[in-house]
């Protein structure tokens, strides 16, 4: 094949340190507006972004140039690095996160589910959320005391 093809949509989630409240609504849309930046130099759009004051999730559909890895470690290196110079002090993110791959046709799914995180959180912590995805998508690695950092 002479063309390189490539339609992989990632639904990230990551947490602030200790799950301190660092992303009230004064810094959210832009935040959410800076990452969509981020990721789109990385030719990795995102499609839906949204958080709560203890974590962020991002639908983006990853570039067939970057790994995984190289993504998520410039969006959290670079929007870690704007909320501090927003004024957010202490502002850190933890040390791990979750990257789940999304099939194409549940895209809108996961958008709404993204959309509807406020009233989400109301009802199940981010814990429970993540422990959630990590049964559903039979994770085998998932150790407690190393992802809740």
């Amino acid at each position: 094949m002479g063309q390189s093809l490539s339609q992989m949509y990632i639904h990230l989630v990551f947490g602030t340190k200790f799950r301190y409240p660092y992303i009230n609504e004064n810094v959210s849309d832009s935040l959410h507006a800076y990452i969509a930046g981020i990721l789109k130099n990385l030719e990795s759009p995102a499609l839906k972004i949204n958080s709560v004051p203890d974590h962020i999730h991002i639908l983006f559909r990853l570039s067939k140039n970057y790994s995984l890895a190289k993504v998520v470690e410039e969006v959290k290196k670079q929007s870690s690095k704007w909320m501090k110079e927003q004024g957010v002090t202490g502002f850190t993110l933890q040390g791990g996160y979750g990257a789940f791959s999304i099939s194409s046709y549940k895209v809108e799914i996961v958008k709404n589910y993204i959309i509807r995180q406020q009233e989400h959180h109301k009802i199940v912590s981010y814990k429970d959320e993540v422990e959630k995805f990590i049964k559903d998508y039979k994770l085998n690695n998932y150790d407690t005391k190393y992802f809740w950092r």
